[in-house]
């Protein structure tokens, strides 16, 4: 990426965000629910945060916690990925196809540690490791629900 692509968004608290193009990881995203019932997914919890929505472009990351980091822990995968709190954005570009979604943290997540080594590929390029969770809405923006899982480049 050339320059820097930003686009406001509003965060959970209503603020407005920007999705940048500065790196900051890559690896496998997969996707998760949250809140009120919603497509394929029922009813559940508002994560974390207490603001997750599956109808609503958001994430689940590793580090979102100290409590977060013991649960999730990416470090036993080889991923020190840093630490960004509720309500900071991201922006998750699927490797192959290029297409991007601007999330909001939400939840912690995924449980790192259970899937080392899982990959997920297209056009013969890999990613490993789940390291981002997405809700439907933002998994659905940059892929199929069915794949399950894509590799991404995560930005800020």
């Amino acid at each position: 990426m050339h320059g820097s692509h930003l686009r406001p968004v509003s965060n959970a608290k209503g603020f407005d965000m920007a999705c940048g193009s500065t790196s900051l990881w890559a690896g496998e995203a997969t996707w998760f629910c949250c809140g009120n019932a919603w497509g394929s997914c029922g009813s559940a919890g508002t994560g974390a945060c207490g603001t997750c929505q599956s109808a609503k472009n958001m994430a689940a990351w590793p580090n979102l916690s100290a409590a977060c980091w013991d649960i999730t822990r990416p470090d036993l995968c080889g991923e020190n990925m840093p630490r960004r709190t509720c309500g900071a954005v991201m922006n998750v570009r699927h490797q192959c196809s290029g297409a991007t979604v601007c999330v909001t943290l939400a939840d912690c997540g995924p449980r790192t540690k259970s899937f080392c080594g899982e990959a997920a590929c297209c056009n013969g390029a890999c990613r490993t490791n789940r390291v981002i969770d997405l809700t439907p809405s933002a998994f659905t923006a940059i892929g199929s629900l069915s794949s399950g899982k894509l590799p991404v480049y995560i930005y800020e």
